[in-house]
């Protein structure tokens, strides 16, 4: 196993998801990319010094894998797994959301707001 670490398992390691069936979700999608070459399994193999393109979402962090790790540990050992190469970017036309508001006291939502907020959101995630 020194030779590499399936992709999955390194970005669960490396906690940019919370379960191991989520990123290989991300693989499968084509929302991952290592050096350059967008991967569709998760069974990939990855080295250290490898360039891996992670798109979660709108945010795009493109990192630099310093380590492979061996177990899913705290946070601060899990930062040790890689380099950020450049900041997190939000990607073209992903548009900043205003705050939801509600009046102070006016209670919970009705299932008719619920149901427009569930819309409003998922509209936002297909754009």
């Amino acid at each position: 196993m020194s030779d590499g670490l399936r992709i999955d398992k390194w970005l669960w390691f490396a906690r940019f998801c919370k379960t191991r069936s989520l990123a290989q979700n991300l693989c499968t999608d084509g929302r991952v990319t290592v050096n350059e070459e967008k991967i569709g399994k998760p069974n990939r193999l990855i080295r250290a010094g490898d360039k891996v393109v992670i798109t979660i979402g709108p945010i795009r962090r493109t990192v630099s894998v310093s380590a492979l790790g061996v177990r899913r540990g705290p946070a601060p050992e899990a930062v040790l797994l890689y380099e950020e190469l450049n900041p997190p970017e939000r990607l073209d036309g992903a548009k900043k959301m205003a705050p939801l508001y509600r009046t102070p006291g006016s209670g919970r939502p009705t299932k008719r707001d619920r149901r427009a907020l569930e819309k409003f959101f998922l509209r936002n995630e297909s754009e």
